[in-house]
This record gives structure tokens, C-alpha cells and sequence, in this order.
């Protein structure tokens, strides 16, 4: 009778080597046709800013000329602001001088780009690409394109197991004065802050988007019309009750909403859509800060 041997032999494993320094920014924000423009961090040094001179040209009124460097510090990249007229930020977080990590946002004056590095950079930045066709570069919510879709596929559920599917559209009332007063960048910030807000409330199956400029909207699955009143109003409030403060100035913002809901009914989206908008330009015309449905 043959006899079975097992040999156990020990298998050394070779992690990829990382180029020492590997990076790259990726611009996400605003859109426009350089969204997606991938900046490869393949020198020592790399100046950001408007003028014709900087490595990385961000052609923007909020940027100053020579706005930021980034720089290779041994195997680490940093970033220092050259003194600009509206800082650099990293995460949000105002920076003289900072070390980047993978996945660090990076904004300067109203442009934002994501510091990518390491091993996997080249997926980094197909995922980081994807991202991009299905969220909103300044907020974080989804977006346009990718609310549609959502909706057209929960309105289709909610007609064929005869289930109720509510709707809001809201925006931020006065939203061209606090630009007009504030300024561009702290109209960005009240988006993001506001948007930080409300996506905490939003469940997994629930959707909230960037519609488009300052109006949002949310899709609520299997919710009827009194939650989805209920659930506007909480939205109403985590934006009014808490003033937003930016680079020192505090002041109260608000929203207006408006709610529709189907039951079970096959509607167009498109009527659907108008059915929550028209809601919403109703508790416009009837003082702002409120929810109708």
C-alpha cells in the first residue's frame, strides 16, 4: 500500500514595490471639461495657482496667482500655502503647511482636487473617475444623473408591488444673497455643510441628490405622505436650527421644501418631479423656511 507524503514548504511573499513619492491630484470640483484631469506629481516640486507660470493652472478669480506648492519631503508629499488671498485647505481644515495622505482632499480657492498615492493609484483613479459620474464633486450627495436613475427604478418598484415612493425637492432660500454678501467660497461652504447635514439623516435604501446650483432632492422608498412631511421638516430644521460659521462670519440659513408622494400609481417622472417642485416654489411664495405638500 502507497503511502501519502505532505511537504509543507514555506512560501515567501513579495509585496509590490511602491515607487518612492508616487502621486497624483486628481481635479473633482467644479465641473467643467478639466473635471477628471488627472496631474501627475512627477517632480520635486509642484506649484498650483492662476498665473501661466504654475505647474498646475487653476484659471479662477478665488485663486491667487501662485496659490499653493506641493512637495516632496523624502517618501511623503506636503502641501504649503505661498500666502494666497483665500488659503488652502486640506479636509477641509485651513493649512500653512501639511503632509498629504491617500484620499486627502485638497482645495484651493474653489477648486478641489483628491491627492491620490501609493501602490494602487492607477485604480485609485478609475474608482476616484467612477465616482465622479454618480456623485457631486462639492457636497458629497449624488447627482443629477444618478438621482434619475435611482428614481426611475423605485418608481417602477413602487408600481408593480403597489407600494407608496415619496419625493422632495428642496433649495436654500436666499442662496444668491449669501453669495452675493458672503462671497463665492462661503456659498460653496453652506452647500457642503448643508449637504454634511442632511446626508447624516438619509438611510441606506433612502437617496439624497444635488439636483442642480442650490436644489437638492430626496427619494424616499415605501415612505407615505405623512412620514415623508414629518421627515422634510426634520430636514427643515437641521439646516435652520444651527447658524453656519466660515472664516468668521456666522449668520442662519434655511430651507424650503416641497413633498410629493405616489401610491402605487404608474406616473411619469417627469410629472412627479413637477409634482414636489411645484410644492416647493409653493412654500416659497407662502415666506420660505417651511415644508408643503
Amino acid at each position: 500500500m502507497s503511502e501519502w507524503k505532505t511537504r509543507i514548504t514555506k512560501v515567501q511573499v513579495v509585496k509590490p514595490r511602491v515607487e518612492a513619492g508616487e502621486g497624483c491630484l486628481v481635479l473633482i470640483y467644479p465641473p467643467g471639461p478639466d473635471m477628471g484631469k488627472r496631474f501627475p506629481l512627477n517632480r520635486n516640486e509642484i506649484v498650483l495657482g492662476r498665473g501661466a507660470d504654475c505647474d498646475i493652472q487653476v484659471d479662477r478669480d478665488s485663486v491667487s496667482r501662485r496659490h499653493a506648492r506641493v512637495f516632496r519631503d523624502g517618501e511623503a508629499w506636503m502641501i504649503e500655502d505661498l500666502g494666497s488671498t483665500n488659503g488652502s485647505y486640506v479636509n477641509d481644515v485651513p493649512v500653512q503647511r501639511s503632509l498629504l495622505r491617500d484620499a486627502d482632499f485638497l482645495k484651493i480657492g474653489a477648486a478641489i482636487f483628491k491627492f491620490l498615492s501609493g501602490a494602487g493609484v492607477e485604480a485609485s483613479y478609475h474608482e476616484e473617475i467612477y465616482r465622479m459620474t454618480i456623485v457631486d464633486g462639492l457636497t458629497g450627495a449624488h447627482n443629477k444623473r444618478y438621482f434619475l436613475e435611482f428614481l426611475e427604478r423605485e418608481s417602477a418598484r413602487c408600481a408593480r408591488y403597489r407600494r407608496p415612493l415619496s419625493l422632495l425637492m428642496f433649495d436654500i432660500d436666499h442662496f444668491k444673497l449669501i453669495n452675493d454678501t458672503h462671497g463665492h467660497l462661503t456659498g460653496d461652504y453652506v452647500l457642503k455643510e448643508m449637504a454634511r447635514r442632511l446626508l447624516a439623516r438619509i438611510r441606506r435604501e433612502e437617496l439624497m441628490a444635488r439636483y442642480g446650483g442650490e436644489e437638492f432632492a430626496a427619494v424616499l422608498p415605501e415612505t407615505d405622505h405623512a412620514g415623508a412631511m414629518t421627515f422634510g421638516e426634520q430636514l427643515r430644521a437641521l439646516v435652520a436650527d444651527e447658524a453656519f460659521e466660515y472664516e468668521g462670519d456666522k449668520f442662519t440659513v434655511t430651507i424650503s421644501v416641497g413633498v410629493a408622494t405616489i401610491d402605487g400609481q404608474d406616473v411619469d417622472n417627469a410629472a412627479f418631479i413637477k409634482m414636489a417642485d411645484d410644492n416647493l416654489y409653493r412654500a416659497k411664495r407662502e415666506g420660505r423656511n417651511r415644508v408643503v405638500g
